[in-house]
């Protein structure tokens, strides 16, 4: 029985192109996707993975619009540095039918928990953005955390710097409370955050062979990850490319060996100057029980193969 999938996304261009990862990818069933807010407010990011399924050519997928705003505040507005890296309508301005299908009535939290009910120990949840909605299910059905497969989320930084400020990465910087709470959780959580994601790059070179192979999906890729890179050749100069932040979570969701990673209970500050940085937790530093791992180190040349082999193959179709 393949694993199934659940992403939870905040659809910008790398939650796009997690999407293309996880349908180019015959290990894993993508049985959902979750709506949330970051890159764009909730409503358009549902909008764009309905699009992006659609044109992909997987419209079975649903869709479930999930909480709009963090768990400790009444509204959420999209940050100018995030419309410049994503775009306005998050996936680089490009501009792709709208999906004549809806997103589900039901809730994404109710979505999430009956999926555990539903699938347990073959369920693997991924978030790439804030950690809202996972943090609302936990707090709904506190049973799930011993029921669910594995969770692989992309956020924080461990090993380096932040890229919202020194200690912050953006995702958790977004609903550090809700961070927090799902890594005390005991929940089995693999933190794959900047320490591994800045150094798995894109290029032109690798848009390109998108381009090149003709189909509505491919020139979308190569369209929307361009306007990624030149972003990034703004706001991270030196790095020589975009990083593969989100479908890196995905590579490890279906495939663990992707990475290399230090077993350690962590938690995410969420009172004073550092808060939003995800650390280690004192408190259960010797409890011989590790629910979390953090991603430190990662096979480069397998992961970028691995990657353009499977979204190639998908747009090509």
């Amino acid at each position: 029985m393949s694993k199934k999938m659940i992403l939870d996304l905040d659809t910008g261009i790398d939650d796009t192109l997690a999407i293309a990862y996880a349908l180019g990818s015959p290990e894993v069933e993508l049985i959902g996707i979750t709506g949330t807010y970051g890159n764009v407010l909730v409503e358009q990011g549902v909008r764009n993975a309905l699009a992006v399924t659609d044109l992909f050519g997987h419209p079975e997928v649903p869709v479930y619009a999930g909480l709009s705003h963090a768990s400790r505040k009444d509204s959420f507005e999209v940050l100018p540095v995030s419309a410049f890296i994503h775009g306005q309508n998050g996936i680089g301005d490009v501009d792709i039918p709208d999906s004549d299908r809806s997103p589900e009535s039901g809730s994404a939290v109710d979505f999430i928990i009956d999926a555990v009910k539903t699938y347990g120990e073959d369920l693997v949840y991924v978030p790439t953005g804030p950690m809202t909605n996972i943090a609302a299910a936990l707090a709904k059905a506190p049973e799930i955390k011993d029921e669910i497969g594995k969770i692989v989320l992309m956020g924080g930084a461990l090993t380096v710097c932040g890229n919202v400020d020194p200690w912050q990465e953006a995702n958790i910087s977004q609903d550090p409370d809700a961070a927090d709470e799902l890594f005390r959780s005991g929940a089995p959580v693999t933190m794959v955050g900047l320490d591994v994601t800045l150094q798995t790059l894109l290029t032109y070179k690798e848009t390109a062979t998108w381009r090149e192979l003709g189909t509505p999906a491919g020139r979308f890729l190569a369209d929307m990850t361009d306007f990624y890179i030149k972003a990034y050749e703004t706001t991270a100069p030196k790095l020589g490319g975009c990083g593969l932040h989100d479908p890196l979570a995905v590579g490890v969701a279906v495939d663990p060996t992707l990475v290399d990673t230090l077993k350690i209970n962590m938690k995410v500050d969420v009172d004073g100057p550092t808060r939003g940085r995800t650390i280690g937790d004192n408190d259960r530093l010797n409890d011989p029980v590790k629910t979390m791992q953090v991603a430190v180190g990662v096979d480069v040349p397998r992961f970028l193969n691995e990657f353009m082999t499977r979204i190639t193959n998908l747009a090509k179709a």
